[in-house]
């Protein structure tokens, strides 16, 4: 076994195949209805991770023929004012997805500024309604959130099967864990969760044929943890202190990488691989949401 090596999902390069798809579709959208979708991204204050995600986030909606409408807010915005500016979009016409940048400063409620956004424009797909619908058999949200969505998406493209299999997925959050679990299900896998709380979580992971690692605990799967073959989704993105780099630190996963790549059939690398999916299906809600609105 020592030579194996797993196959290394190219995340970035799927990401760009789906960006090329969406922006043919905005050109045609464009062309017959006159009409483009619209992304508002709200970010309050100035932290250094947010902004850097959101000019991300805005970048990539020029790059695919988005329109990007930026609301940047001081830190001490009133949560009254945050709201009226979300109701703002949400009666404007030309946007069609709205997202609000988290963490919220902390005198902001997070789920009542959520909640907020309107169902048909909530491109993040955390508002309740979307999550219990994602939750019921037979019920299709309007829209699913990004991360979990670029993960099972990865799954796809890579031509691994879901169903019947035993998923793990590692980690509960509601951004991440709980609706993955929920796609997972819908997907017809046999999903198990472990968290901070499982006793034993190796001898669970060592089932799984795919393991969905979103727990934010970096190289906390070690190779011994995985079955030989098992596809491996690591959403994890930890900094951990490598003096070596100029920024004094290193991105790594939730997986032991190294570890891993003797052992399992597939892997996605942190960087390069869940995160670039992120941006990726943030753009297709958007799309969709506007092909709801234009084409109807």
């Amino acid at each position: 076994m020592s030579d194996h090596k797993a196959t290394i999902i190219d995340g970035k390069a799927i990401a760009q195949t789906i960006r090329s798809e969406i922006a043919a579709e905005v050109r045609r959208l464009s062309e017959t209805h006159g009409k483009v979708p619209g992304l508002a991204v709200v970010i309050v204050g100035n932290r250094k991770d947010s902004q850097s995600y959101v000019n991300m986030k805005r970048k990539a909606c020029t790059e695919v023929g988005i329109k990007s409408v930026d609301i940047d807010l001081p830190e001490e915005v009133s949560e009254t004012e945050l709201i009226c500016r979300v109701h703002d979009l949400n009666a404007n016409p030309d946007v069609h997805g709205i997202l609000v940048q988290l963490p919220l400063p902390k005198h902001i409620n997070e789920e009542k500024v959520l909640s907020e956004i309107a169902l048909e424009k909530d491109v993040d797909g955390f508002h309740p309604l979307n999550i219990g619908k994602l939750a019921m058999k037979g019920r299709e949200p309007l829209f699913v959130p990004c991360t979990p969505k670029g993960c099972i998406e990865l799954l796809n493209r890579s031509g691994i099967s879901i169903k019947g299999k035993k998923a793990v997925v590692v980690g509960r959050s509601n951004i991440v864990g709980l609706p993955v679990t929920l796609l997972l299900l819908k997907e017809d896998a046999t999903v198990t969760v472990v968290h901070s709380r499982t006793k034993e979580p190796e001898s669970i992971i060592r089932e799984a044929d795919i393991i969905i690692a979103a727990a934010g605990q970096a190289m906390m799967i070690k190779g011994s943890w995985i079955k030989p073959g098992a596809a491996l989704i690591d959403v994890g993105t930890n900094a951990i202190d490598d003096p070596s780099k100029k920024s004094g630190y290193r991105l790594v996963g939730d997986c032991d990488f190294h570890e891993a790549c003797n052992v399992a059939g597939w892997i996605t690398p942190v960087p390069g691989g869940v995160g670039p999916m992120t941006v990726a299906m943030l753009l297709k809600n958007t799309l969709d949401g506007a092909k709801r609105a234009i084409e109807r």
